[in-house]
């Protein structure tokens, strides 16, 4: 299997219908360092899979838009969305980041860990970093490259994983005149699907568009 056909709608829905539940339903922990000192508005949440960041900051006060490739992913979204009581401020909306626009303009743009070819990542994160409003706040998490499993190959090809400081090159002239408030490698503790602890690294990229 290609790393695009990992990526379309069709692999995304067979994968989510397999099982009950594939994400731990909770917030990404860089998202939750990042947005504290943020005062709520539109949220766009990019690849959105399960909602369990989606629905944390519609908890928070955001009104999320939430994106994905999949149809049965956001169906969960929606789901979980009405029953936490947060319906209202979460919308759903299947996007095809290879093929279709990103919608709308937004104070804050979030995409965790959507692992792309390395020959479409500029392309694919100018877009993203185009939905942010001015003023507005991006924030890239993906896995840095530093520390990785070696079982990792086995699903995406190294040219899948980035650092901090490559994400900022890929973005390039799409982030002039914007601040880099964090681009960085960071550790924290994980579980690997066996249930054995692993310390791995994120690469994040925080940046602000200018008013």
């Amino acid at each position: 299997m290609t790393t695009h056909e990992q990526s379309t709608a069709a692999f995304w829905d067979e994968r989510y219908g397999a099982t009950e539940r594939v994400w731990s339903g909770e917030p990404n922990a860089v998202l939750v360092q990042e947005v504290a000192d943020l005062a709520p508005g539109a949220a766009l949440d990019v690849g959105s899979g399960e909602g369990g960041d989606a629905v944390w900051l519609a908890h928070r006060g955001w009104r999320v838009t939430a994106i994905d490739v999949s149809r049965v992913g956001l169906e969960r979204v929606a789901a979980r969305a009405q029953a936490e009581g947060v319906a209202d401020r979460v919308t759903t909306v299947p996007v095809d980041l290879f093929a279709e626009a990103v919608p709308g303009e937004h104070d804050l743009v979030t995409m965790h860990f959507m692992q792309l070819p390395g020959a479409d990542r500029p392309r694919l994160y100018r877009a993203v970093a185009g939905a942010v409003a001015p003023g507005g706040t991006l924030l890239i998490v993906g896995h840095d490259p530093e520390g990785m499993p070696p079982e990792a190959g086995q699903h995406h090809p190294a040219d899948m994983f980035a650092t901090a400081e490559e994400v900022v090159g890929e973005l390039g002239d799409a982030l002039e005149g914007w601040t880099v408030v964090v681009a960085e490698r960071r550790g924290r503790d994980a579980v690997q699907p066996d249930g054995r602890p692993r310390f791995l690294y994120d690469a994040v990229l925080r940046a602000r568009r200018p008013m």
